[in-house]
C-alpha cells in the first residue's frame, strides 16, 4: 500500500469519527451564510466530514479523486443535497465564484498549497472563507491510548504521523495559508470530546489508518493490529477522546 492511496481503505472509513461541530458552526456563525450558500467539501473522502455538513444544514459539492473513497461515500450518502465529483484540490474541476464555503478534512496536508489555495480562491465567491480541518485523536490525556501510540513508535522508529494533524505538522499552517496573498485573516478554534465506541468500530477505525500501515507494510502493521486487540482485551467499548482542530481564512 502506497502513504496517501486509501483506495484499499475505503469501506473501513465507516468505522471514523465525525468532527466537531460546535468548531463548524462556531466559524461558519462568522460567515454570512444562508439558505442560499454553497459549499465545497475537498478531498471529501467517504464523507466523514460532508455527513456532518448535511447534518448542519449545508449544501453543495463532495470533490474527491480516489474512486473507491468516491463511491463509498455515494453509496454512504448518496448525491444530494452535495454532489459528489472527481477532481482535487488543485483542480476542482468547478466554476469561478460558485461557493461560499470550502472545507478539507483531514486532507489539506494531500494538497500542494501554491496550486490549491488559488484554486480555492477561484472557486469563492467575494468574502467567502476556507476551513481547513482535522480531527486527531487526543491521546496525550489517556494513557491507554498514548501506552498504544508509544509502543507503535517503538516498533517503527522511523514512523513519520502525516496525517494527525499534530503540532508537528501544524505550526507553521498560518502562514502556510496566507502565502500568495490569496487569504487573510486566519482565525484557529479547537474541541475536545469523546467518542465511545464498540470494539470492533474501535478496531476498524484502526485498519482504516493509511500512514502506519504505507510504512510498516503488511506483515508489521497486523502485528499492530494485533497487539491493539490484546490491549483492548475483552472490553465491550472503548472512550476515544478526540481534538477537531480547524483554520479558517477569507478570501481576498
Amino acid at each position: 500500500m502506497k502513504q496517501g492511496d486509501f483506495s484499499e481503505l475505503a469501506e473501513s472509513y465507516i468505522h471514523r469519527t465525525g468532527y466537531s461541530h460546535k468548531v463548524i458552526q462556531e466559524l461558519t456563525r462568522r460567515v454570512m451564510v444562508n439558505d442560499e450558500s454553497t459549499t465545497a467539501d475537498v478531498g471529501a473522502g467517504t464523507g466523514k466530514l460532508t455527513e456532518d455538513l448535511i447534518k448542519l444544514g449545508f449544501k453543495g459539492w463532495a470533490i474527491e479523486p480516489n474512486e473507491s473513497m468516491r463511491k463509498e461515500g455515494i453509496r454512504l450518502l448518496g448525491n444530494v443535497p452535495f454532489l459528489w465529483l472527481v477532481g482535487s484540490a488543485e483542480a476542482t474541476g468547478l466554476p469561478d465564484a460558485c461557493v461560499d464555503l470550502v472545507f478539507m478534512g483531514s486532507s489539506f496536508h494531500w494538497a500542494d498549497p501554491e496550486r490549491a489555495l488559488p484554486e480555492f480562491r477561484r472557486i469563492l465567491r467575494p468574502a467567502g472563507v476556507f476551513i481547513a480541518m482535522w480531527n486527531p485523536r487526543n491521546i496525550e490525556c489517556d494513557p491507554f491510548h498514548k501506552e498504544i501510540e508509544d509502543w507503535i513508535h517503538a516498533e517503527i522508529p522511523h514512523l513519520n504521523r502525516l496525517s494527525s494533524g499534530s503540532n508537528r505538522y501544524t505550526q507553521h499552517i498560518e502562514s502556510t495559508l496566507v502565502k500568495g496573498g490569496f487569504f487573510k485573516n486566519v482565525v484557529f478554534m479547537e474541541d475536545t470530546y469523546k467518542v465511545e465506541m464498540s470494539t470492533d468500530r474501535y478496531l476498524g477505525a484502526w485498519q482504516s489508518v493509511n500512514d502506519i500501515r504505507s510504512q510498516a507494510g503488511e506483515e508489521k502493521f497486523q502485528k499492530i493490529l494485533n497487539h491493539i486487540a490484546d490491549k483492548v482485551g475483552d472490553r465491550s467499548s472503548i472512550n476515544v477522546p478526540y481534538k477537531t482542530r480547524a483554520w479558517m481564512v477569507q478570501a481576498t
